[in-house]
C-alpha cells in the first residue's frame, strides 16, 4: 500500500495516529472474514433461537472479539515481516518500513488486540474464552509459516476460517459440524486468493529465501491450484445449503459467489498479473458480503 501524500515532518494528531494504525492493519480487509463470521452467527442463532438475530449483546461482543483478533494478527504480521517488507519493492512503502510507525507502537497494537479479543470472548461464554488463546496463538503463528513451510498460503486461509466457527461458538457455547463446513469453505476461498496474491512476489521470494507456493511450484501451477481450491470452496458452500435445507435466496448468493470466483480466476494469467489488485480487494469483498446478505435473507423469509 502506498503512503503517498503524508507529510512526515508535520505533527500527527491523535485521530491521525489512530488512522495510521487502522491503515497499517488494513482494516477494510475485514470485509473478507467478517461477513462469514456473521453467517456463522446467523446460522447458529437460527439453530438455537429459531431466528437469525442473536441479540445486541452477542452481536457486539462477537464484533469486539473479531476486531481484537484481526488487530493482533495483522500487527504481528507487520512486525514479523518487517525485514521482507523493507526489501520488497511492492511493500517497502508500508507503515513500518517507511517509518510512519515504530516497531514498539505496532507491538502495543498487538498487545491491545490480544486484550480486546480476550475481553470480547469472556463476555460470550466459557468455551469462547477457553478457545480464544488458541485462536490468538494461531493468528500470530501463521505469520511465521513462510520461514519454514511453503504451505504458508494455506495457513492464511485457515486463519480467516476461524471466524465463522468462532462466531458459532460465541452464540451457542458449543462446537458442531455445521460451522466446520463454513470454515472449510472459507479456508479454501481465502487460501486460494492468497495464492493468487502471492504470485507477483514469485521472484522476490526465491531470491530472498521466502517459502511460498509460487516460489515452490511456479506461477502457472499456483494459479491452477487456486482454481481447484475455489472449486472446493464453492462445493462446500453448496453442501452447507443442502445440509441445512436453506431457502432459495441462499442459492442465488451461491451462484453469484461461484460466478465471481470464476471471473476472478479468469482475470489472472501466468503472463499477466496486472489485475491482481482489483481481483484481491474488490471481487473477494463482493463474494463475502453478498453471500452474507443472501444467507440472512434465506433465514428470514
Amino acid at each position: 500500500m502506498q503512503n503517498a501524500g503524508i507529510n512526515r515532518s508535520a505533527p500527527i494528531t491523535v485521530l491521525g495516529r489512530i488512522s495510521l494504525y487502522l491503515n497499517s492493519i488494513r482494516i477494510w480487509e475485514s470485509l473478507f472474514a467478517l461477513p462469514f463470521a456473521f453467517i456463522g452467527m446467523a446460522l447458529a442463532s437460527q439453530t438455537v433461537n429459531g431466528q437469525p438475530w442473536p441479540g445486541w449483546s452477542i452481536f457486539i461482543w462477537i464484533n469486539v472479539a473479531m476486531f481484537g483478533a484481526r488487530t493482533l494478527g495483522m500487527s504481528a504480521n507487520r512486525l514479523v515481516h518487517a525485514r521482507e517488507d523493507a526489501a520488497n519493492p511492492r511493500t517497502r512503502d508500508r507503515h513500518l518500513p517507511s517509518g510512519l510507525l515504530k516497531s514498539w507502537e505496532v507491538a502495543v497494537m498487538a498487545g491491545l488486540g490480544l486484550a480486546i479479543l480476550l475481553v470480547g470472548a469472556s463476555q460470550l461464554n466459557v468455551l469462547a474464552l477457553l478457545l480464544s488463546p488458541i485462536a490468538a496463538a494461531y493468528v500470530v503463528f501463521y505469520s511465521y509459516a513462510k520461514y519454514f513451510t511453503w504451505l504458508c498460503n494455506f495457513c492464511l486461509g485457515w486463519a480467516l476460517a476461524i471466524a465463522p466457527t468462532a462466531a458459532w461458538i460465541g452464540v451457542t457455547g458449543q462446537l458442531s459440524y455445521e460451522p466446520l463446513l463454513i470454515s472449510l469453505a472459507v479456508a479454501m476461498w481465502a487460501g486460494g486468493f492468497d495464492l493468487i496474491y502471492a504470485c507477483p512476489d514469485f521472484q522476490f521470494d526465491r531470491e530472498f529465501g521466502v517459502k511460498s507456493v509460487p516460489s515452490r511450484i511456479g506461477i502457472a501451477e499456483t494459479l491452477w491450484l487456486a482454481r481447484t481450491m475455489h472449486f472446493f470452496s464453492i462445493s462446500a458452500l453448496l453442501a452447507l445449503g443442502l445440509l441445512l435445507e436453506l431457502a432459495w435466496p441462499y442459492y442465488i448468493g451461491w451462484v453469484i459467489a461461484a460466478l465471481l470466483l470464476i471471473y476472478e480466476n479468469a482475470q489472472v494469467r501466468p503472463g499477466d498479473l496486472s489485475r491482481i489488485g482489483a481481483v484481491f480487494f474488490r471481487i473477494n469483498g463482493y463474494v463475502s458480503v453478498q453471500l452474507m446478505g443472501f444467507t440472512i435473507l434465506a433465514l428470514v423469509i
